[in-house]
């Protein structure tokens, strides 16, 4: 059977550079067509977002490097510890003498009482203490700090949304 003489000879495939809008032949397919089109294909696709704009670097430190972000964690810790260890601390004492000193535990105070009972009762009042100690470190050094850097971070979301 001759070869057609209307269709090209077969030449060996090559893929398209990526960089060129020229049209070339696929030779699976004999038909030529563009490699990528210089056009939006598709007229109901977004447009293309538009460039980032070039980063400029903070006038202040980031919120979360801030040295009042790491005092406030400090002045906070320390109440933590503080309010933690005054009535775990006499729940402790309360149990050593329990088991250690069980005869001054069943001793008699004031009329018959016995200490044990009183170091018992005596549990409430130190827990409100610890509660007033926390309550009163909180109010003198954790919650300045804390309305600083809200402020702080109120002024630095505005300045990010001036930008």
């Amino acid at each position: 059977m001759p070869a057609d003489p209307f269709r090209p000879p077969r030449a060996p495939y090559r893929p398209p550079h990526p960089y060129t809008d020229a049209p070339y032949t696929d030779p699976r397919a004999g038909l030529p067509y563009a490699a990528s089109p210089t056009h939006r294909t598709y007229p109901w696709q977004p447009p293309a977002p538009p460039p980032p704009r070039p980063h400029r670097a903070p006038r202040h430190a980031p919120l979360g490097h801030h040295s009042d972000l790491r005092r406030l964690r400090r002045a906070y810790r320390r109440q933590r510890r503080t309010a933690t260890l005054t009535a775990l601390g006499y729940f402790v004492l309360f149990l050593v003498l329990s088991a250690c000193a069980p005869s001054f535990m069943t001793g008699t105070v004031a009329d018959g009482v016995p200490a044990g009972l009183l170091l018992a009762v005596g549990q409430v009042p130190v827990t409100w203490l610890a509660v007033v100690l926390y309550e009163a470190t909180a109010r003198r050094r954790v919650d300045p700090l804390a309305e600083l850097i809200r402020r702080q971070a109120a002024v630095d979301a505005r300045r990010e949304a001036a930008r």
